[in-house]
């Protein structure tokens, strides 16, 4: 199949349809996007908060968890990194849950089997639980400092999370309420019949072309979920070519795929111009280099960067205003008061038309929020910092 050729600002406006037309609900946005990624920091919402809100009118913080542990629309498991996944989706990856038992197989299936049969016993008789709960406790102090610390009970709990014995039921002050996993999969999706491997590696590769709308095959690791696609996906890239499932583009230079349905966007026109306020790992900033060569848009999230090496901010949002990356906004939210921590425009200031866009994109953050009140800090743009506290008086 030949290569198609496109352009910058042609992609760029097919990319802003393709994330943020319109949501009708929750379980739109879940069905465009595939899944959420699940972050616990929380400073104004969660990542996966903030994802919904960009797309869904009136989604406050939290509205995800009846979605999830009461609805069961979605579960809360692997995917890329940690993610909220449709339910629809699951049987597809249980491919991801064989993968995910290989790092635990010798420290917990194999050396600490009797760990495992008694951590499933007491969720067998007794339901939920978090870690605490079990009677079952065991420590290795040796284990001290590795990813999931010293309790035998966590380490086994997070080893059968992984291969899929068991899955988060709810949550309890953020923490996993663990319950088995035929408890919590509706029957009609654990019927499905299970993929060969080669099979169900094609259609996850083609889940992240459908998620995002064009995707580099040197995009980063974490977009394949390292092991579990990073090193197979170049077969699967060549089977949906042949099969029509995804089409090689070159947007001035750079090499890339995309569905059909992203391409069939790339006539039509811009979205209304919207202010919004972007999550740091959302679905449209995972391929940063791809993004930085369409909007001219250099982004990193600088959370785990010492304060003195931060470029931007802490915990910094992209602000789009039409099918431009305006801006960049941090904010935190404690107590009803939105507090805006930094304020940064890219090139200049906006057009006029940006400034009632960010008076109703605010007023709709506050109303995420839960917030009556918004004050920004002295050091930011007086422009920016007049206009924001006037718009609750």
């Amino acid at each position: 199949m030949s290569t198609i050729q496109l352009t910058k600002s042609d992609v760029g406006r097919a990319l802003v349809r393709h994330h943020f037309a319109p949501c009708k609900s929750q379980e739109d946005a879940f069905h465009r996007l595939r899944s959420i990624q699940f972050d616990p920091i929380a400073p104004v919402g969660s990542n996966h908060d903030l994802v919904l809100q960009s797309r869904v009118k009136g989604y406050k913080i939290g509205d995800w968890q009846k979605l999830a542990y009461k609805d069961r629309h979605v579960y809360d498991g692997w995917d890329k990194m940690a993610s909220l996944v449709p339910f629809e989706g699951w049987p597809l990856r249980r491919y991801i849950y064989k993968v995910g038992r290989r790092s635990f197989e010798d420290r917990i299936f194999r050396d600490h089997k009797d760990a495992v049969e008694l951590v499933l016993k007491e969720l067998t008789d007794r339901g939920p639980m978090m870690p605490k709960d079990f009677e079952f406790q065991q420590r290795r102090e040796e284990w001290k400092g590795s990813w999931f610390g010293p309790s035998v009970t966590k380490q086994t709990l997070r080893a059968l999370w992984h291969a899929g014995m068991v899955m988060t039921s709810g949550r309890k002050g953020g923490q996993h309420l663990y319950d088995l996993t035929e408890r919590v999969v509706p029957q009609r999706f654990r019927d499905e019949p299970l993929l060969a491997e080669k099979d169900a590696i094609r259609e996850l590769v083609l889940e992240r072309h459908r998620a995002m709308g064009i995707v580099r095959p040197t995009a980063p690791a974490e977009i394949w979920s390292y092991q579990v696609l990073m090193h197979d996906k170049r077969d699967a890239l060549a089977e949906l070519v042949k099969e029509g499932r995804i089409v090689p583009v070159e947007v001035e230079g750079v090499k890339a795929h995309a569905t059909p349905d992203f391409l069939a966007l790339l006539g039509q026109p811009s979205l209304k111009p919207t202010v919004r306020f972007i999550a740091p790992l959302d679905q449209f900033m995972w391929d940063r280099k791809m993004i930085a060569h369409v909007f001219g848009f250099e982004y990193i999230w600088e959370i785990y960067t010492p304060l003195a090496k931060r470029k931007w901010g802490y915990y910094v949002l992209p602000v789009l205003f039409g099918d431009r990356l305006v801006a960049r906004a941090e904010f935190w939210n404690r107590n009803g008061v939105l507090e805006l921590r930094e304020w940064l425009f890219e090139k200049g200031q906006p057009k006029p038309a940006f400034w009632p866009a960010l008076e109703k994109a605010m007023e709709g953050f506050m109303h995420y929020c839960s917030s009556t009140k918004i004050v920004a800090r002295d050091h930011i743009d007086p422009t920016v910092r007049n206009f924001i506290e006037k718009i609750v008086e």
